[in-house]
């Protein structure tokens, strides 16, 4: 194989996504509902022909916890990096978001090195973050790799594999990444050329 196939997923519902927290790196685990999208994802797998070499996870529950089920049904092997967390969002984690939003107010102009929410990570040093994480598996021998991860540090490492850097407000490129979506890229080191087959694919869950 000389290419990398890299799927990027976000993990299941967790119990701060059902109950509306911030969660960053607060640790919140899956819900049944998230437990119920991982198996759907699976079985989808499953029978298409799905194939992955390695899958690579956050630490933090509600991604290693999808991870695992993934790993486990589909027989690959798991490794966690703590590079693949979600942003650290400061004094937000862990706060409901109807109160979050009256304490810790949206400046009317941020710029993409400023800290989020007093000790949190800004755009810049989660895109940072998120380079560093893709840089890692672009050093490995080339394979189909499976990350299960969040959406904030996912947008940063979609920014990163295209070559898009954060502005200010928040502007600019967003990529969708539903509960258990994912999106699908090929990257060919010969020529230095990344495609994109698909983006936040959740088809598995059209029928709910």
């Amino acid at each position: 194989m000389n290419f990398y196939t890299l799927t990027l997923l976000r993990h299941g519902e967790s119990v701060g996504n059902a109950e509306g927290y911030y969660q960053g790196q607060y640790d919140f685990p899956l819900t049944e509902r998230g437990r119920n999208q991982v198996q759907r994802l699976i079985s989808r797998w499953q029978s298409d022909g799905t194939q992955f070499d390695q899958v690579i996870a956050s630490p933090l529950k509600r991604a290693s916890e999808t991870a695992e089920l993934i790993a486990k049904a589909l027989g690959v092997p798991l490794q966690m990096d703590s590079d693949w967390q979600e942003r650290d969002n400061g004094e937000l984690a862990g706060i409901k978001r109807n109160v979050a939003d009256q304490q810790f107010p949206k400046p009317d102009f941020f710029t993409p090195y400023d800290s989020l929410a007093g000790t949190g990570e800004g755009d810049f040093a989660l895109f940072l973050r998120a380079g560093r994480a893709v840089h890692r598996i672009m050093q490995m021998p080339p394979a189909r790799y499976l990350v299960v991860s969040h959406g904030g540090i996912l947008n940063q490492a979609m920014n990163i594999i295209l070559g898009i850097m954060p502005q200010a407000n928040g502007q600019g490129a967003h990529f969708r990444f539903g509960n258990t979506a994912f999106s699908t890229l090929q990257y060919e080191p010969e020529n230095h050329r990344w495609v994109v087959w698909g983006m936040n694919d959740m088809t598995h869950l059209d029928v709910e």
